[in-house]
Parts: C-alpha cells; sequence; structure tokens
C-alpha cells in the first residue's frame, strides 16, 4: 500500500515494544490486522522480526507518537518526506510481439529492407522485435520461408505504430550523409537563350554550340587555267 510505512511488521514489534499505543492505533499504521499486532504483542507472532524505528526513518514523529498515546480515538498519520527522490526510468526492453503476429515478422522485415534501406539493423530489429540472426537470414534471402515471403507493411500489421516508423526514418534520414546526384548528362537550356538573337542563336537546344561551316577555301584562278593549257597541248 502507498501510505503504509516501510517494514510493517519491523515497525509494529518496535511500537509494540516502545510505545504505548493501542493495537488498534498500530493496527491502522501498519496495516495490519488488531489480532495480527495482539500475537506480536504476546509473542506468537513475528519473534524473529527485530523492530525497525519509524522515527530515525523519518516516517513517524515523536510528537504523533504523542498525541496518539494520549488519545485512544486518534489514527497516526505517515510523516511527509522532505526529500523527493528521482523518478527512476525504466529502460525500454525489447518489443513484446503477440504469438499471434510473430509468424508475420518476417514479411515486416523484407517490408523494411526494401522500403526503407536506410535504416540500420537495429533499427529494424527494435521496430518488429526481431533478431540479428533473422534479419540477417532475410537479407541474404537464405531464410528457411524466403520462397514465399511477401513484404507487408509492419503497422498494417500491427508490429509498430505509425509515429515509431516515422521517429526511425527521420532518424536514418539525418544521420545519412548526403548523396551526390549522379551526371545525369545534358541538359536542356532555357527557352529564352535559345531564342535570343545574336551569336548565340546558332546554339542548338543542348547548349553546345553548332559546328561552323567550313570556310571555303580560295581558288588561284591563274593556277586552274595554266592546268587546262597543260592539258590542251598534251591533246
Amino acid at each position: 500500500m502507498s501510505n503504509a510505512p516501510l517494514m510493517p511488521k519491523a515497525t509494529a514489534v518496535w511500537l509494540v515494544e516502545n510505545t504505548s499505543l493501542t493495537f488498534d492505533q498500530i493496527a491502522d499504521f501498519c496495516k495490519l490486522h488488531p489480532l495480527e499486532v495482539k500475537g506480536i504483542a504476546d509473542g506468537e507472532v513475528a519473534a524473529g522480526i527485530k523492530g525497525h524505528d519509524p522515527i530515525t526513518s523519518g516516517q513517524l514523529t515523536r510528537e504523533e507518537i504523542a498525541k496518539g498515546e494520549g488519545a485512544n480515538a486518534y489514527r497516526l498519520n505517515l510523516a511527509v518526506s522532505k526529500v523527493r527522490l528521482p523518478e527512476v526510468k525504466k529502460s525500454r526492453g525489447p518489443r513484446y510481439t503477440p504469438l499471434s503476429r510473430r509468424q508475420d515478422r518476417p514479411n515486416a522485415i523484407l517490408w523494411l529492407l526494401r522500403n526503407h534501406p536506410e535504416l540500420k539493423d537495429a533499427q529494424i530489429m527494435r521496430l518488429v522485435g526481431t533478431t540479428k540472426t533473422t534479419l540477417q537470414a532475410i537479407r541474404e534471402r537464405t531464410h528457411w520461408n524466403s520462397a514465399s515471403l511477401q513484404p507487408l507493411d509492419p503497422v498494417t500489421l500491427g508490429l509498430c505504430s505509425q509515429i515509431d516508423l516515422d521517429v526511425e526514418v527521420n532518424r536514418a534520414a539525418k544521420e545519412r550523409p548526403h548523396q551526390v546526384l549522379p551526371d545525369q548528362g545534358a541538359m536542356l537550356v532555357p527557352a529564352e537563350i535559345t531564342t535570343a538573337p545574336g551569336p548565340s542563336s546558332r546554339e542548338d537546344v543542348f547548349g553546345s554550340a553548332a559546328p561552323k561551316a567550313a570556310e571555303h577555301e580560295k581558288l588561284d584562278v591563274e593556277s586552274v587555267f595554266a592546268k587546262l593549257k597543260d592539258l590542251s597541248v598534251k591533246e
């Protein structure tokens, strides 16, 4: 009980031996039955239990005991502790998966591996409550049931909540380094550039300059006529 003193029987032993409180008062304070307190006084109950002083432990004050000894109808109250102990946060253990859902875990693991490859093994294990061995077997397709596995959303299967999945995905995205986009080749130049008048109007739509037309070589008229004269002489 939350309003009961620590070690109630040991506290009752000490109160019986060191105070003149009634059995009902001690039983009410220690949350025991009055006959059990009477048995402690007679030596029939808690014979080997050493009395615990509630005053030194801060559970009861001398003034409170004096009030109880002065009035048999008075009920003792636990002293309020002036020291507040911090709440102990329980570490989150592995996720419990119902027996009816455990057969769906391989399908959920396969779904996570295909749709969220950025997730780490520890994150997948935390989401669906699986082991490293099972996860590795499904990834390497060495699982005994790999041929019949189908990727299924773990949220739909009830293995995890959408909030938990989003938290793990966002965490993995933050820890993942920025990926360099691959070279996608030549890109189209905007229409403003291709249609603009001027020297750039000869550029093609890919931004590369069109090959310049070969300049016509200047013909030497005298050399041409000289060759024609030579041919006529030979004939």
